[in-house]
């Protein structure tokens, strides 16, 4: 009962915080990117937020406890420095074009209304997948905590979400998604460090996942890789497996609507750098912690339903309060991605697919209708399609790192990309990957590790974007446009400077840190075991190499934050203070 009445309190309690933010609406920029005025933990919070939903809690964590949790550590050390050198390579020159939604910054970039249209499409196509998926891990979460049907809790999660985004748009949204990031952050340190020191710490962890035979492998860098419920076959699989993914998703977080978006609420693009360092060591002790404990749970019980093996230590292991935290901390992870990507929907729609409003009311009132018709629709898909988490979530991510990852980042960097060539780059990579995709999970085609078909798509955007390129010119306005983008930001330099390089010095110490406990915790208490357990010493070895290579990248990433954000920069030309109002 009293975890009933926690989830439902949450979902009131969001409710109301949604429509106080509304308050400070007071226009279209307030509506769709919060006046541009967001500090930087409000970014920090929207990002952790928008990107930790039920997936991370239930799916990726379930994968952990199948057998693989320092898999996922690789996955997760690639995969999270994409967040800093996304913003540092595409994030702040975002910021810079004034846009509203990144399909519109598209649009200004190639001076091309059918480069807007593609690119809201497969925004809204597939963060209407991807918004499917979280829906239904957060109606299941509902579901199994209060008893009541599925489809109750998927109406009164949509029910939350939809109200609070229909009247304050993005503030709503950013302080929502702020709140959430702070309780279920509080909720993975809480439950991870209970359920480890209720173990025996790290070393009796570690010693108890290679006692035990269900799972023989789980404790070691590579995960399961003998008998028939294996993912993988060999060590060298699961390492590609890890590399691959993680840069796969390094380019979702470089370059996906849902987190460059934030960057355009950021007061300025020093906002944008430290927001994304901080996000990048937020996540980094997020997986350290989650997958460990994900693993942990084998030593309760190793036949768990793998997506609900946290609910379950949640209702009987942890204490009632820690359980509660938990829970609604993980059903806010789920609350804070829904309303995020419903709204980035509903903003596309009306932004970059309809036709324009004749004037700011009207502009107001048809993203309000776009947002409730595509929530409808939403909620229609979730009460019908069969709940598949994590399946659905990743595949609708990495859509992303196909289409709009090679287009965002050329956008910036190159002057040869045409309006033809983005646009064909756009179709093609997400297209190609939807049809790749539905290939391998019917049958119909078998690819190895290392040609995921996120891989393919990109290679397919590629040559794309280069035949399309070459066969059209690159326009007069196209080239002062990214000449604009890439004049310095005086604006937002003074006092901030100093600020930034101290979190760049912070991020490369967090690195250090995390390579440090792991390389205690885990690789030096592996080796305290090799001989009692016979363990062969590449998989010591592996240990130790993975501390150093999870600090290595948050270490490396902070560094070229540091290295970018240098006082000597001059100061730009006057056209780069009027960015806000083109």
């Amino acid at each position: 009962m009293i975890y009933t009445i926690a989830i439902l309190l949450s979902l009131v309690g969001y409710f109301v915080i949604g429509h106080l933010a509304g308050r400070r609406v007071k226009g279209l920029d307030d509506y769709l990117v919060a006046g541009r005025n967001a500090p930087t933990f409000f970014i920090l919070g929207t990002l952790v937020a928008s990107y930790l939903s039920t997936s991370a809690f239930l799916g990726e964590t379930g994968f952990a406890y199948q057998g693989y949790p320092f898999v996922m550590l690789i996955f997760a050390a690639v995969s999270t420095s994409g967040c800093l050198l996304g913003a540092l390579v595409f994030g702040r020159y975002l910021r810079r074009s004034g846009a509203r939604t990144v399909p519109e910054f598209f649009g200004k970039r190639f001076a091309s209304r059918r480069v807007q249209a593609i690119a809201g499409l497969t925004t809204i196509v597939g963060l209407g997948a991807y918004l499917l998926g979280v829906m239904q891990g957060a109606g299941i979460m509902f579901s199994e905590l209060t008893g009541m049907p599925y489809w109750v809790g998927l109406v009164l999660v949509w029910a939350t979400y939809t109200g609070f985004i229909l009247y304050s748009g993005s503030p709503g949204v950013m302080l929502t998604d702020t709140i959430m990031f702070v309780i279920f952050s509080l909720a993975a340190v809480g439950g991870s460090l209970y359920v480890i020191q209720d173990l025996g710490g790290w070393s009796g962890v570690v010693e108890g996942l290679l006692i035990q035979t269900d799972k023989p492998g789980i404790a070691l860098w590579h995960g399961v890789i003998e008998g028939p419920e294996a993912s993988f076959s060999s060590p060298g699989e699961a390492l590609i497996w890890g590399l691959t993914l993680g840069l796969v998703w390094a380019a979702v977080l470089a370059a996906s609507p849902w987190q460059s978006s934030r960057y355009l609420m950021a007061r300025n693009e020093h906002v944008v750098m430290r927001s994304a360092m901080l996000t990048a060591v937020a996540l980094a002790v997020f997986y350290a912690l989650m997958m460990m404990t994900g693993a942990a749970i084998n030593l309760y019980d190793p036949q768990l339903d793998p997506e609900r093996s946290m609910i379950w230590v949640a209702l009987n292991v942890l204490p009632t309060w820690l359980g509660v935290v938990i829970l609604t901390g993980v059903f806010a992870a789920g609350l804070s991605s829904c309303s995020t990507f419903l709204s980035i929907i509903g903003f596309s729609l009306s932004n970059d697919i309809l036709p324009a409003s004749t004037d700011e009311k009207s502009a107001m009132r048809k993203s309000r209708m776009a947002v409730l018709g595509a929530g409808l629709i939403a909620l229609l898909l979730a009460l019908f399609q069969p709940p598949a988490v994590m399946s659905v979530v990743w595949f609708a991510a990495t859509l992303f790192a196909s289409s709009w990852g090679p287009v965002a980042l050329m956008s910036i960097w190159s002057r040869r990309i045409t309006a033809a060539g983005a646009s064909w780059g756009l179709a093609v990579g997400f297209v190609g990957n939807v049809a790749l995709s539905l290939m391998v999970q019917a049958e119909w085609l078998s690819l190895p590790v290392y040609l995921h078909p996120v891989l393919l798509s990109t290679l397919m955007a590629l040559v794309a974007i280069t035949l399309a390129s070459k066969m059209t010119r690159v326009s007069q306005a196209e080239t002062a446009y990214r000449a604009f983008l890439h004049e310095f930001d005086s604006g937002a330099v003074s006092g901030w400077v100093s600020g930034t390089r101290w979190i760049a010095i912070c991020t490369m110490l967090s690195g250090v840190a995390i390579g440090l406990f792991l390389w205690q915790q885990y690789a030096a208490t592996l080796a305290g075991f090799a001989e009692r357990f016979a363990l062969a010493s590449g998989a010591v070895q592996g240990a130790y190499l993975l501390a150093i290579g999870c600090g290595s990248m948050l270490f490396i990433a902070g560094a070229v934050g540091y290295w970018l954000v240098r006082p000597d920069q001059k100061a730009a030309p006057a056209s780069t203070v009027m960015a806000d109002n083109r």
